[in-house]
């Protein structure tokens, strides 16, 4: 099954993104699953390396890191990126600048779309 998560929401603040991410890691430990997710407005920054959060919170750059040693692709929305001051050498190994282009040949690669 091809899976494809959009998440909106920024890194920090609420618990959508880290939510989600929790999902596509789990989801990408499936046998045959194949796992996308899409990072478009705030939750462009969930791909931001460097973070450094206090010991024992959630940090959604390991995060990241932990799905795409899963085989999940991450792509980020350029545009968000931009509107962000967020160059692509500022993303986390594994992540990559992407395009609404991007996301839309995502959406019809994939079987279920889920949102966040």
């Amino acid at each position: 099954m091809k899976i494809l998560l959009i998440l909106n929401d920024p890194p920090y603040g609420t618990e959508r993104s880290y939510n989600g991410l929790r999902l596509a890691g789990s989801l990408a430990k499936r046998e045959g699953t194949n796992v996308r997710v899409f990072l478009i407005g705030d939750a462009a920054a969930c791909a931001a390396a460097g973070q450094q959060t206090p010991s024992g919170f959630y940090n959604l750059e390991r995060m990241i890191k932990a799905c795409t040693k899963h085989g999940v692709q991450i792509g980020c929305c350029g545009t968000c990126m931009d509107a962000r001051g967020i160059d692509e050498g500022k993303l986390v190994a594994g992540a990559h600048r992407s395009s609404l282009e991007e996301l839309t040949d995502w959406t019809l690669w994939a079987d279920q779309v889920v949102t966040f």
